[in-house]
């Protein structure tokens, strides 16, 4: 059983490595977005990317830095099947997966405007801004010193594989099977 987390760049192509694992290599997807989402949902709340990290801040600073990515990995150990979870956003997080064992951090980056290209063209609920909004987005949530708030650039650092998407898909898929033969 191998448990991957993903973590990387607002547009990056989370999704899409997510895709490929889940219908060609049978990995179980655990989204955080989805985990957040529900509860957004349950408190009658709007879903957006404010609201998101909101409440991933609120719930990492009552529980733990990591407390959402362990109960997603809860629920992978719990299926027995290889599983994705995706996004991995803090380092506390990383650093709490990690000293489970059998866990494997991926991480995804492209070019800003490539990126931004991408979350237009799927126009998801949260993917209906502007450019300066994206870097807007993309600057709070790169770096912060407070334990419980998106890092996503030390996540990056600490990640066990890194995938350059400027690419196509099959250039990417190339890259993720050959990092699954390693691990």
């Amino acid at each position: 059983m191998k448990i991957i987390g993903i973590t990387g760049t607002l547009g990056a192509g989370k999704g899409t490595i997510v895709d490929y694992l889940t219908m060609h290599h049978k990995f179980q997807h655990f989204s955080v977005r989805e985990y957040l989402s529900r509860i957004i949902k349950e408190r009658n709340g709007q879903v957006n990317r404010d609201t998101l990290v909101a409440v991933a801040n609120e719930l990492r600073a009552q529980n733990t830095p990591s407390f959402i990515a362990e109960e997603l990995y809860r629920a992978a150990k719990e299926s027995g099947v290889d599983c994705i979870i995706e996004s991995i956003r803090t380092v506390g997080e990383v650093n709490s997966l990690h000293s489970k064992g059998n866990f494997t951090l991926f991480a995804v980056d492209a070019d800003q405007r490539l990126r931004y290209e991408r979350i237009v063209e799927r126009a998801s609920e949260t993917d209906k801004i502007s450019f300066v909004v994206f870097v807007e987005n993309e600057n709070r949530e790169m770096t912060n010193t407070d334990p419980n708030k998106q890092n996503l650039s030390a996540c990056m650092e600490l990640a066990d594989y890194r995938f350059f998407n400027n690419g196509s898909f099959d250039l990417l898929y190339r890259q993720i099977d050959e990092v699954l033969a390693k691990i």
